[in-house]
């Protein structure tokens, strides 16, 4: 029932968001992750040129070390940099996905990765991530670690991250790119991006093809 709250809490909030990151104020962490050819006006882009996912071991929410390419490789993989503490996009984007996951068979369910990259890993602790990704979808994969891993990690796939900073009413704040970055299962590498804009409905047409590595 928390999660279903959850998800139709995040809904309800798509028409308030902004093509910004998280957080109040923010400004400017949402960098595009590559070149796509044409208008990117589309919830769901193919990029002109594949790039490789970011090399990275991180702690997962269960406390172990999760290598990312070896733990995702063969496998259709969804990731995204965010934080638990966000107060719009990131629950949002995540139930969105979470939605879209429940419509599929469960063979393609256990077989899809869905990463959560924290980028707040002071206040992100495993159990923390395992708590918050609980409420959407129990089978999705928080990781957290060194800011300075995560942070190039991000760069390496042309996602801004920026340190967590304290605004003056207490709030922390962490800027970061707000894109859903999609890897396919035939060649282990990122061809599609879901935009800010990506509602659940747009995921759920387009996750069926991603898994068998087809353009949406």
């Amino acid at each position: 029932m928390r999660g279903k709250t959850l998800i139709a809490a995040a809904l309800t909030a798509a028409a308030a968001l902004t093509l910004t990151a998280c957080g109040p104020d923010d400004d400017g962490g949402d960098k595009p992750a590559a070149s796509v050819s044409g208008a990117t006006a589309k919830p769901i882009v193919t990029l002109d040129k594949p790039i490789e996912k970011p090399d990275l071991t991180l702690t997962d929410s269960d406390g172990k070390p999760y290598d990312l390419l070896a733990k995702t490789k063969g496998h259709p993989t969804l990731i995204y940099f965010g934080y638990t503490n966000c107060p719009d996009v990131c629950p949002l984007t995540m139930a969105n996905i979470a939605v879209a996951v429940k419509q599929l068979p469960k063979a393609e369910q256990d077989d899809l990765r869905v990463l959560f990259i924290t980028s707040d890993p002071e206040r992100d602790t495993p159990q923390a991530l395992k708590k918050w990704l609980g409420g959407i979808n129990k089978n999705f994969t928080g990781l957290t670690g060194k800011f300075a891993d995560i942070q190039r990690g991000a760069r390496d796939v042309n996602i801004g991250i920026d340190k967590p900073v304290v605004k003056k009413n207490g709030d922390v704040v962490s800027t970061h790119g707000a894109q859903v970055l999609m890897a396919s299962p035939k060649d282990d590498r990122i061809h599609w991006m879901g935009m800010q804009e990506a509602t659940a409905d747009n995921y759920t047409s387009a996750l069926p093809k991603l898994i068998k590595g087809q353009n949406p």
